[in-house]
Parts: structure tokens; sequence; C-alpha cells
């Protein structure tokens, strides 16, 4: 079994849900050596995520952006940490719901996603700045 791994920078995105799929397989080009195996993603902050779905329709980005300022609202009352201003908090909580990783099959050198699949960087910061990422694939 081979290992391969690589920590990629991101450059800033506005707050929202971005797809990265691309950024990933242009940056650890190695995946094309592996038959059989798995890529996993991970995120190396508390205030953004990834999660995956939809890569074709841009207003599922929209609908999420906006379902989950409703659902984890900025500006509550009850955030006690509120240091870095009224995102802060509902970030670290967005981030959380989501997830700091994802893992996908690889098969014959390609990520073995559904056709209307890709992978997202959720970014819950008004001015998150770039972002960190360690991209491990694995296999034979």
């Amino acid at each position: 079994m081979n290992f391969f791994q690589k920590e990629l920078q991101i450059k800033p995105y506005p707050r929202g849900f971005h797809l990265i799929t691309d950024i990933i397989i242009e940056g650890i080009p190695k995946i094309r050596d592996i038959n059989i195996g798995q890529l996993q993603v991970f995120i190396k902050h508390t205030s953004a995520s990834l999660t995956i779905n939809e890569n074709a329709d841009y207003t599922v980005r929209t609908d999420f952006e906006s379902h989950f300022n409703k659902m984890i609202p900025g500006n509550a009352s009850y955030y006690k940490h509120t240091y870095e201003g009224s995102d802060d908090m509902p970030a670290h909580i967005k981030s959380s719901v989501l997830g700091s990783s994802v893992q996908i099959p690889i098969t014959n050198g390609k990520l073995n996603m559904g056709i209307w699949q890709g992978i997202y960087l959720c970014e819950h910061r008004n001015y998150g700045g770039s972002r960190q990422l360690v991209v491990t694939a694995f296999g034979n």
C-alpha cells in the first residue's frame, strides 16, 4: 500500500460554500497512481468546514449558506465567545455540524464520486483568510 500526503494552502474565499474538487485533484496528482484506495481531506481550522454535495447548480451552495445562517444565527444573545466578532461563534458551530474532513474512494486513479458530487470548502467567516488542508491519498 502506498501513502501520499500533501498540505495545500487554499486562497481566501468569501463566506459561503465553494467547490474545491479540482483544486484538490490538481494538488495531489499521485491519486492517478492508486487503483483502489481512499482520499482523505482534512481542514486545519475551526471556523471553516468540508462537505460533499451538488457540484452542478450553484443555487444549492447559495441555499446552503441561507439555511445555515437561519439555523445558526449570528449575534445570538447567549454567545459568550465573541472575541473575533459576531461571525466567530456561529462559524465554530457550523464547522462542528458539517465536520473537518471528508473521505472519498479512489478507483482506477480517479475519485469515485457520483456524477453530481463535489467537495465544498464551507467558509463560515466573513473574512476567514487562506485555509490549510491536509490531503492524504492511500491505496494500491
